[in-house]
């Protein structure tokens, strides 16, 4: 068995920071005052922790000239608005119209990629049907056919049955593809199986959440961008979905070598952070 990862690991920061117990991924921090149980909207504590983050000193990297940007419209929300950027001229610039996309049936919650999260901070965990918010790198090519129309230096592997995507938290593989030496012949292999007969995962790019080295278990697996499910009307478990051409078009133009990333978050955050991470 061998291991091929398809992507570009990024480094992590993380703010030292307490948090109020139970901070939702819609933003709101439910407290125990007097006995009662009051919603208390975090806009000045947004403030503060941002604040934080401005001063850590993360922004997008400096060396990711390719970004494709989704906003949804809140923490909850299934749907995003996509762009793709390009830097030029030391400023970012919108290449070509927006697009619609969809996200995970129960909305967005913090992810593990590039970005630094507020500590105590809900999380991305296996099955929570929420797609990872932030910031990532982009990696390899996944497919169902022989070619694919993509950049030359974009990596792309044709999806065989010995083709496994580990999304098992107890294994040591987990959130790796693996290659078999024989053909699957357990459970265990027959279920870690990537697809080869599904229409919406013919065709994927991998967003590098939780991914190696500091694979975090049970941290959420398998995110990648593919084609979406019934023609836009499916959620999805949390990966980033889209209409065929579009994901076609990206194939053919991110180039690994300018290192292409992807931000994802609710309207709010983005307002909020793209002066401080300088995001498209």
């Amino acid at each position: 068995m061998k291991v091929e990862n398809g992507y570009w690991p990024g480094k992590r920061q993380t703010l030292n920071w307490k948090s109020p117990r139970n901070i939702e991924p819609d933003g709101v921090a439910r407290v125990r005052v007097w006995g009662h149980v009051a919603d208390m909207k975090l806009a000045w504590l947004w403030v503060y922790i941002f604040s934080l983050i401005a001063a850590s000193g993360f922004e997008l990297p400096r060396d990711s000239s390719q970004c494709v940007v989704g906003v949804a419209a809140g923490w909850n929300s299934s749907t995003v608005n996509l762009r793709y950027f390009e830097k030029r001229g030391g400023g970012w610039k919108q290449v070509g119209n927006a697009w619609k996309g969809r996200l995970g049936s129960k909305g967005l919650v913090w992810g593990r990629g590039l970005h630094p999260n507020p500590s105590g901070a809900t999380l991305k965990k296996e099955s929570d049907g929420r797609s990872p918010a932030g910031v990532f790198d982009l990696g390899g090519v996944w497919g169902a056919h022989k070619g694919v129309k993509k950049h030359p230096k974009l990596s792309y592997r044709q999806v065989t049955s010995r083709d496994l995507w580990v999304e098992d938290p107890g294994s040591g593989s987990y959130n790796r593809h693996l290659v078999l030496d024989h053909e699957p012949s357990t459970a265990w292999e027959k279920k870690a199986q990537m697809k080869q007969n599904d229409y919406p995962q013919s065709l994927k790019m991998f967003i590098a959440h939780n991914a190696p080295p500091k694979v975090v278990a049970n941290g959420g697996s398998s995110i990648f961008f593919h084609i979406w499910r019934r023609e836009g009307a499916a959620a999805t478990a949390g990966c980033t979905t889209m209409i065929e051409d579009r994901l076609r078009w990206l194939i053919a133009t991110v180039d690994p070598s300018r290192r292409p990333t992807y931000v994802l978050l609710p309207q709010a955050e983005y307002d909020r952070l793209k002066p401080l991470w300088k995001l498209p």
